[in-house]
């Protein structure tokens, strides 16, 4: 065991350090920072490039939204300016309907929580005033009133096919929380 004062001199230091112990890095400037590739960026920073550009937004209760990104923050929370939400009636919905009809509906300023964004993507301004491929623009009460029905339709549809399940001795994920 070896007896040491505080007089004594510091050990060396490992890997040759510098003169009286100083660590060969200081008195010289800092490496310069190294940049990283495009794959390491978070979500949220790939957000960059698409800033001030139109942008289609699906969200996970099935609503679509065209607007121009404004802002955004680490969570993916989005901010859409001239926010537009657009409405979908499949082909066949109503009687005599061979295709489908969509309605835009102005929503302004809409702030997204970074959660609900299921898909986004950039628009082609250039086909931006092109009707989606098989769907013609009709009015927004009718397409809003339409896809109503066909919401409650499909819901009845749903909880039909659970009762039969049940019936099988099939327990759903959230079986347990429907009242049949």
């Amino acid at each position: 065991m070896e007896n040491l004062t505080i007089s004594d001199p510091p050990p060396p230091l490992p890997h040759g350090g510098g003169p009286g112990g100083i660590p060969p890095t200081l008195g010289r400037p800092p490496p310069p920072p190294q940049q990283l590739p495009a794959q390491m960026f978070t979500t949220a920073a790939q957000l960059l490039d698409l800033t001030d550009k139109k942008l289609m937004v699906a969200l996970r209760d099935g609503r679509k939204l065209l607007g121009i990104l404004r802002s955004w923050d680490q969570f993916a929370n989005l901010v859409l300016q001239s926010t537009k939400e657009r409405i979908f009636v499949a082909p066949g919905t109503a009687l005599n309907q061979p295709r489908g009809l969509y309605a835009d509906i102005d929503r302004g300023m809409f702030l997204v929580r970074g959660e609900n964004v299921l898909l986004l993507g950039e628009i082609d301004l250039d086909k931006d005033d092109d009707p989606p491929p098989g769907y013609d623009l009709a009015d927004a009460e009718l397409v809003q009133t339409l896809a109503k029905q066909r919401k409650q339709q499909d819901k009845a549809k749903e909880k039909k096919k659970l009762k039969v399940l049940a019936t099988e001795g099939f327990e759903g994920e959230n079986l347990g929380e429907m009242l049949l």
